[in-house]
């Protein structure tokens, strides 16, 4: 039954010994210190990062005799694991595999089993081989989002930093200039993407010939349908390398490069250990299913009736007012972590649940609570933390998130609201996870989350180091509640996405001379993942089930031709009668600046004659900004920039109201270049976003006219808006001096 309006429950506990050894969340704000708690509602243990605890709770009495004890590994790294004297059943698994042998490794184990730890066993065994100094090593740790590299940087750097490691975060927040720090840095956190842009150059760049370990954490992530390939090409690349005479000298001293990959969410993990496996050398697979999760989670799926006629939007509000029944049910009155779709829906949610539940909370943490309030830029948050109850997403002020992150922490909240956006990067234990509603807003509509969205999501529920068991809910549509079941009892087997956007990847492939020919083209597909699933499974590739291994291996030959043709169709490779082939200055540069096809093939309609501003609205709508959305709340500021008597608006308005990504984009550029404040936090960061890209799509474009020995007033005009991009300024502004230090 719902719960009724006004519904109280006792969210305190008996107080408990605890102990905040590591705690380092409360520096960002003086809203609380870790000495100043007492008694909080929920049982609050020392809170770290995740790969410090390893509970074993769920192993058996025959398990716990085969734990590899932290003792067994040499003394100068015991610090590392100072948080335990025993490795948990799982760490204990690949122990041997790890730290006394060489070869690639992959573990699938469900989330909050430590698997960290794998990644670190694997540079103590680096360690342990390589003679002091460790000049020559780089170890490279690749992570899906930039939250989870940050998060492994904060931490590692604590750990390896007294060994005398050095470690660099190299995102898509981090310049060129990083590069010159990157050669002095042991241990690299970056993302596939950036990776990739970054190995595009890897001939320029003989760091790359050093790197000794390669971790893929995520794994999963290779499904992907957009990241996936770029992940495959990555792992391609770095086999590359490994394969060619290093032109570094000792070479006779280095040891090959291992790869070492994690997964919770990986039902054929054979097939990634054999894309990891070298020639000489099958990789090492682990598989433990859920009865050794360390914290029992229990999933249940809830349907909800919705009508033909009502829209996903009025179906996820009407989810709001289910909530606090659900909470009630499952959350055996510990911290509840809610995943909701948009920004918006999570301060929506949060309001709804402060006026349908009343949590009754001592008095210490009430005053916390206030005293956190106090700190809150925020005024809506501001209003329902002190009700304990709090929303946390990406456009939030940093302040603001730290604040709400220490006090959910330290089970002061007994309930937070987040997007899902946040499902791989937020480190927040929780006995419940919710998931309010399947569908979620991207690309300007609703759809489906993806089965790893879900899982990521789930995953959060329960943490070693704070329960036995744990709760994940998800809130869904009645018609689709039977293929929420049908998901949560056995995942879906990883495919390849690579087949539908080969076309870039192969280009920079021979823009490296990595590729010369079909054959050798067909080669480099052989140590891809799409090659290992299409002999597996055709069909999934549009290839004919009855096919045997030549059938599949000739399909691979001719999708890789059409591309080529594609290609070479838009002048980016030059093809010979014998299908060798070469790069041009134009398919260099689209490598070089990791430009989309489709983003070149609607440059080459241009006419030569192009304004300022039909560049601005071509750029507007190009591939690179598709993950740009435009929300419905900010419609009214987008166009009250665009057209307005009475304020500053932008230099070239558009026609109409603002409906489109793409007009939201060109709205945006222009007014950053005219210097018009935008005071929406969220539409700040899209903003920074889209000049990461704008400033790199200019740089391109104005390359390639310079190129064509004609087209100059297109070529003027694209040199005038990189110069734009690079200076955040029309060319024409007023506000030159906002170029020099301490004054823009």
């Amino acid at each position: 039954a719902e719960m009724n309006k006004e519904k109280s429950w006792n969210c305190s506990s008996s107080k408990q010994k605890q102990q905040y050894s590591d705690i380092n969340l409360f520096t960002a704000s003086d809203a609380f210190s870790a000495s100043g708690i007492r008694g909080g509602t929920f049982k609050a243990p020392s809170f770290s990062v995740p790969s410090q605890f390893h509970a074993i709770q769920g192993v058996t009495e025959k398990d716990l005799g085969s734990l590899k004890a932290v003792t067994e590994i040499p003394a100068k790294f015991r610090r590392i694991f100072k948080e335990f004297p025993y490795f948990n059943y799982i760490q204990s698994k690949a122990f041997d595999d790890l730290l006394y042998t060489d070869r690639n490794f992959v573990i699938c184990a469900p989330t909050g089993s430590g698997k960290t730890v794998v990644f670190e066993l694997a540079i103590i065994r680096l360690l342990m081989e390589v003679p002091l100094p460790w000049l020559n090593i780089k170890i490279v740790y690749m992570a899906p989002i930039k939250a989870l590299c940050s998060q492994r940087f904060d931490d590692w750097k604590e750990k390896f930093g007294p060994l005398g490691l050095k470690c660099k975060e190299l995102t898509g927040d981090t310049v060129m200039d990083d590069l010159f720090e990157i050669q002095h840095a042991h241990i690299i956190m970056t993302t596939p993407e950036k990776w990739d842009s970054m190995t595009r150059k890897w001939r320029d760049n003989s760091l790359v010939q050093l790197v000794r370990l390669f971790f893929i954490d995520e794994v999963h992530i290779v499904k992907d349908e957009n990241r996936g390939p770029i992940l495959e090409v990555v792992v391609s690349r770095m086999k590359t390398v490994q394969s060619l005479p290093q032109t570094l000298e000792n070479t006779s001293t280095i040891i090959p490069m291992r790869f070492v990959a994690v997964s919770a969410t990986i039902p054929n993990v054979e097939d990634i250990a054999e894309w990891l496996s070298d020639g000489e050398r099958p990789a090492v697979y682990l598989k433990i299913d859920e009865s050794h999760r360390p914290v029992k989670l229990r999933k249940v799926v809830l349907g909800f009736p919705c009508s033909n006629n009502q829209t996903e939007f009025k179906f996820d509000l009407t989810l709001n007012y289910k909530i606090a029944s659900v909470i009630q049910t499952y959350s055996d009155q510990k911290p509840t972590l809610v995943f909701c779709a948009t920004r918006k829906g999570v301060q929506q949610a949060a309001s709804v649940l402060v006026k349908d539940a009343k949590f009754i909370m001592t008095m210490e943490q009430k005053q916390r609570l206030q005293k956190c309030a106090h700190s809150i830029r925020d005024s809506k948050l501001r209003d329902i933390v002190i009700h304990g109850v709090a929303y946390y997403h990406a456009g939030m002020e940093l302040s603001d998130r730290k604040v709400v992150e220490g006090a959910f922490a330290v089970g002061d909240l007994p309930v937070l609201f987040t997007t899902s956006t946040l499902a791989m990067g937020v480190n927040l234990p929780a006995h419940l996870v919710i998931i309010k509603s399947t569908m979620h807003y991207a690309g300007g509509m609703f759809e489906e989350y993806s089965e790893t969205d879900i899982l990521q999501m789930i995953g959060r529920a329960g943490r070693p180091q704070f329960d036995s068991t744990a709760t994940a809910v998800i809130m869904t549509r009645l018609s689709t509640k039977e293929k929420y079941i049908q998901m949560l009892a056995c995942s879906d087997t990883v495919e390849s996405s690579l087949h539908r956007h080969l076309i870039e990847h192969l280009n920079a492939e021979i823009v490296l001379h990595t590729i010369t020919d079909v054959n050798i083209a067909l080669e480099w597909i052989r140590s891809t993942l799409l090659y290992i699933r299409a002999l597996k499974n055709p069909s999934h590739y549009g290839f004919s089930c009855g096919l045997n291994k030549d059938g599949i291996e000739a399909k691979l030959q001719e999708l890789c031709l059409k591309n080529l043709n594609d290609l070479s169709s838009l002048n980016l490779i030059k093809m010979d009668e014998d299908v060798n082939f070469k790069p041009t200055e134009i398919g260099r540069l689209m490598a070089w600046y990791y430009i989309t096809f489709e983003t070149v093939k609607k440059f080459c309609t241009i006419s030569g004659k192009e304004t300022l501003s039909d560049l601005v609205t071509m750029i507007a709508s190009c591939q690179e900004f598709l993950d740009i959305q435009l929300r419905i709340n900010e419609k009214k500021t987008l166009n009250t920039l665009n057209k307005d008597p009475h304020r500053v608006t932008i230099r070239f308005p558009m026609e109409g109201k603002i409906k489109t990504r793409e007009m939201k984009v060109n709205c945006l550029i222009q007014a950053h270049l005219g210097c018009i404040p935008i005071q929406d936090f969220a539409l700040t960061q899209d903003t920074a976003k889209i000049f990461r890209n704008g400033s790199r799509i200019t740089r391109w474009l104005s390359d390639v006219l310079a190129a064509q020995e004609k087209n100059f007033a297109a070529l003027l005009n694209s040199l005038i808006l990189a110069k734009c991009f690079r200076c955040k300024l029309w060319e024409n502004s007023l506000h030159v001096s906002k170029q020099l230090e301490k004054i823009g």
